[in-house]
């Protein structure tokens, strides 16, 4: 079956779209991509999601337009994955929506979700496609005491399972997550902690709001990391929590470096980009230390940040920093793939998260069901739970996501 996947991360940059064949053979998924793009959120959107996010106050006028709102620009994005990306076919939509709140409480013994809020009304796609929707992919793991998070690892654990060494997938989107992944061991993943976040707030901050981010880390390569901030910023308890964890804007918001910036003093900018990449570097390696990984596969946002790379692989050493997209999946696609595969596996009954990932006391099948334009028939449950994915090669017949000049 085709399915189209759709996510927008908690920089809120757009829409992440990715249109794929699947096929199960036993154990084994066939992931076929078709295409992929990312589509910019209409209008002021962008900005109204971000004024509701952490720590700012909203109203329930404002979560209603925003399910709305989301769910229309989400449905636009589908219809056109449908025709675009799929040939005009496709058999299931599956939705992640936009993140607003992870409800997460954290102590010293570890963290505790207790809820996860993603918008973007599933009921817009299906009536838009006329095809069913998988959405909410993230609440039946946090029902099942789980975090919610990092699904990631369902993906990465499909796929990089197998190997002899030692190996970790990263993800550098405003949040950064690991999934490490050893042979005869169960997979382990976290959010080690600020991916973007952080640097998007502070290019937001000294640009006045002209800019969302630090094109090609020119501004961070222009300064040198503040010692006294970077070492109030690493004092914080989260980063000693034992995994499984999760957090999000809720702690690490704009709010967040506000404070620790009357607490130190504010450096020049270029320092105080510097220390920020210097920030998600020392984390993410401090957190991949205890694992001893050879090889980490990194995908996301961040590493469009050559500076941020840089310090990483200086930071990782003597394990490798490569591109996930050596694994045939383009890295900037990866979590609409993703979410393409939860629903994929939803359709057939099957779960939609690595327990030993996400700390659920069991792998949930994941998502709620809104039906297309025809009355619902799912297929007879597969009956043996995957342990493998591999990456056919991407159909030519769809557009290439990225076409010469």
């Amino acid at each position: 079956m085709i399915v189209v996947g759709l996510s927008s991360g908690t920089s809120a940059d757009g829409i992440d779209v990715a249109a794929a064949r699947f096929a199960l053979d036993g154990d084994l998924v066939l992931l076929t991509p078709l295409g992929h793009r990312t589509e910019p959120y209409p209008g002021d959107l962008r900005e109204e999601i971000r004024a509701a996010l952490p720590p700012a106050r909203t109203t329930m006028e404002a979560v209603c337009r925003l399910d709305t709102r989301i769910g229309r620009a989400f449905a636009d994005a589908a219809l056109r994955a449908v025709g675009e990306l799929a040939g005009g076919r496709a058999d299931l939509v599956a939705s992640h929506g936009q993140t607003l709140f992870h409800w997460a409480d954290q102590r010293a013994d570890g963290a505790t979700v207790h809820g996860t809020l993603q918008l973007g009304q599933p009921a817009w796609i299906a009536e838009a496609t006329g095809l069913p929707v998988v959405s909410d992919l993230r609440t039946a793991d946090v029902a099942a005491g789980g975090q919610g998070a990092p699904l990631a690892s369902l993906l990465d654990a499909l796929l990089l399972g197998a190997r002899p060494e030692p190996t970790a997938a990263l993800n550098l989107g405003g949040i950064a997550n690991v999934t490490v992944l050893r042979a005869g061991e169960a997979p382990l993943a976290f959010d080690t902690g600020p991916g973007n976040a952080l640097l998007d707030a502070a290019a937001r901050r000294v640009s006045g709001g002209r800019a969302d981010f630090d094109a090609d880390g020119a501004l961070a390569r222009s300064g040198r990391p503040d010692p006294a901030l970077l070492k109030h910023l690493l004092a914080e308890p989260y980063y000693r929590l034992p995994p499984p964890r999760t957090t999000g804007l809720e702690l690490f918001g704009p709010g967040y470096l506000d404070a620790a910036l009357r607490a130190t003093g504010t450096p020049d900018d270029g320092d105080l980009m510097a220390t920020l990449v210097e920030l998600t570097a020392a984390t993410v390696a401090d957190a991949l230390r205890p694992h001893g990984v050879v090889e980490v596969l990194a995908s996301g946002g961040g590493t469009r940040n050559p500076v941020l790379m840089e310090r990483l692989a200086d930071r990782l050493r003597p394990a490798r920093l490569a591109a996930f997209d050596a694994l045939g999946l383009d890295s900037d696609a990866k979590e609409a793939y993703l979410f393409a595969l939860i629903g994929f596996l939803t359709w057939h009954g099957l779960p939609g998260s690595v327990p030993s990932c996400t700390g659920a006391r069991r792998a949930p099948v994941a998502g709620r069901l809104t039906p297309g334009a025809s009355p619902l028939r799912l297929p007879e449950p597969a009956a043996t739970v995957p342990a493998r994915l591999r990456v056919g090669a991407r159909d030519r017949r769809a557009p290439d996501p990225h076409p010469p000049e």
